[in-house]
C-alpha cells in the first residue's frame, strides 16, 4: 500500500478513530461530546471512515490465551524465486489454518509468518504445511515465550 492509498484525515477524524480503537461499542453521542460534533455527523463521518477503506470492520478482541491458543510462534520462510513467486506463497500461507499475519519482507528472508496453537502437535502441523508448499525452499520457527506487547491499535 502506498502513499496514493492514503486518505486525509481531519483532527475530528483522528479522535474518531483513535476512540473507536479504545471501544468500538462507544456510543456516537460520547464520540460527540469530545468532537464537538453532532451525532448525525459523527455517523456520517463513521460510515465515511467504512467507504474509505480506513476503518475496515469492527471485532471483538479476544485474547488467544484464554481460548486454548497459547503457543505463540514466528516464522521465518524463504522462497524459490520465479514468477510472482511472492504472491503465490503468501496466499498459501495465509489460507493456513493458525496463520494470523503473513509479512513479505526485504532482505534474505522473505516472509514473516505469525502463528498460534493450541498444542505442539497442532504447532508443528502448521510448520508442516509450510513445507508441504512446493515454493517454500526453507523455513525456520521460533516459539515466542512471553508476550511483552501485542497491540493491533494503529497510532494517528
Amino acid at each position: 500500500m502506498g502513499s496514493k492509498d492514503a486518505v486525509t484525515l481531519d483532527k475530528n477524524d483522528e479522535i474518531i478513530l483513535k476512540m473507536l480503537q479504545e471501544d468500538c461499542k462507544i456510543s456516537l453521542k460520547e464520540i460527540g461530546v469530545k468532537t464537538g460534533l453532532s451525532s448525525s455527523t459523527v455517523h456520517y463521518r463513521v460510515n465515511r471512515l467504512l467507504d474509505e477503506g480506513v476503518i475496515t470492520g469492527f471485532k471483538a478482541c479476544v485474547d488467544p490465551v484464554k481460548v486454548g491458543k497459547e503457543m505463540l510462534a514466528i516464522a521465518l520462510i524463504t522462497g524459490k524465486y520465479g514468477p510472482d513467486y511472492s504472491k503465490k506463497i503468501g496466499e498459501k500461507l495465509a489460507k493456513i489454518s493458525g496463520v494470523w499475519a503473513v509479512y513479505f519482507l526485504l532482505g534474505n528472508i522473505d516472509f514473516a509468518v505469525l502463528l498460534r496453537a493450541s498444542s505442539r502437535d497442532e504447532l508443528k502441523s502448521i510448520v508442516d504445511s509450510f513445507i508441504r508448499i512446493e515454493e517454500v525452499e526453507r523455513s525456520n520457527t521460533y516459539l515466542i515465550l512471553e508476550r511483552r506487547k501485542e497491540d493491533l491499535t494503529v497510532q494517528l
